[in-house]
């Protein structure tokens, strides 16, 4: 069935499933990027406006990108679901481990785009093809409600980041055209611009600096490798949000194909992202028990020395075929 068929069947499921809770509960990912709170603050601008029962919208993580504080009811995010046996709307996670909250009772509209998606929920919006899961929510709910102008900056801020500015491979034309429509609703490109431009924090230069620093180039130098250490983090004052898109720095040299930053925390946990310039290193996430896109992954470990993981991860690259040569 194609892509836009399969939405509206599952529209009308969706609608059915929102007009039968009493509570709903949208859900965004542990360490959330634009994508999941843009597309779950935009939903929750349109379901205030649309439906009159009670919404929460959650995140369970310690820290939020400030940045995104211009997002439409950004102070309503919650860290813990008040509402017992609501309908969960879960956005932009490929298992529902990655929510880090307890959604066991519950029923479940999973929207998302990754292709690693494990399918968890009772109806499952799960479109690989799109470029962000907003893309994805936008159009499931044109077919149910009057999208908002809120919500259209919601989901043209989530589409924007997702992209990378509309230069990721998932760039198409039906990005361009959804980017138009969310335009036409009231979303502003040049405000949007500004706040994703020009609003970093001091931590984030002094944190990029020292991964910077860090950066060893191996096999070749077709694959770049970034480390922050603990000391670093706490030498800066960077926050999990402040190292958003560090790893794409080593992506962008000319000789690499694959970029990993590697991230160590101060409870021994060891957070690895994977970038591409079209390998596909969600095999070498999916190896870790990780997942994502073919061209931007990611997975956890615990209580692991870096140089073990880097070695680990150069030799998951050699043994899967992923650069030339």
């Amino acid at each position: 069935m194609h892509d836009v068929q399969m939405l509206q069947v599952m529209a009308k499921e969706a609608a059915d499933m929102i007009e039968a809770a009493s509570y709903i509960t949208i859900v965004t990912h542990l360490n959330p990027d634009a994508d999941t709170l843009g597309t779950g603050l935009g939903i929750y601008a349109l379901l205030k406006t649309h439906v009159k029962k009670p919404i929460e919208i959650v995140n369970a993580s310690d820290t939020l990108p400030r940045y995104l504080d211009f997002l439409p009811h950004f102070s309503k995010i919650k860290k813990k679901i008040e509402y017992e046996k609501s309908l969960v709307i879960g956005v932009d996670c490929g298992s529902i481990d990655r929510f880090g909250v307890t959604l066991e009772g519950h029923p479940i509209i999973n929207i998302d785009h990754h292709a690693s998606n494990t399918y968890f929920g009772t109806l499952n919006a799960v479109l690989p093809a799109y470029a962000s899961a907003s893309q994805v929510a936008f159009r499931l709910f044109e077919n149910i409600y009057r999208i908002t102008a809120q919500s259209a900056v919601c989901f043209y801020t989530a589409l924007l980041s997702d992209t990378r500015y509309f230069t990721t491979a998932s760039v198409n034309i039906e990005v361009f055209e959804t980017a138009r429509d969310l335009v036409k609703l009231g979303a502003d490109p040049a405000y949007i611009a500004t706040n994703f431009t020009q609003r970093r924090s001091l931590a984030s230069l002094r944190i990029l600096e020292r991964a910077l620093h860090s950066l060893s180039l191996y096999l070749e130098g077709r694959v770049a490798v970034m480390e922050i250490t603990p000391k670093d983090i706490d030498a800066t004052g960077a926050t999990m949000p402040d190292m958003d898109g560090i790893v794409d720095y080593g992506r962008s040299l000319a000789t690499v194909e694959i970029a990993v930053l590697l991230i160590g925390l101060k409870d021994g946990t060891v957070r690895v992202s994977l970038r591409s310039k079209g390998a596909d290193v969600s095999k070498i996430a999916a190896h870790f028990g990780g997942g994502g896109h073919i061209v931007a992954s990611g997975f956890t470990l615990k209580d692991r020395q870096m140089q073990e993981i880097v070695d680990t991860i150069l030799e998951q690259i050699m043994q899967l075929g992923l650069i030339n040569g």
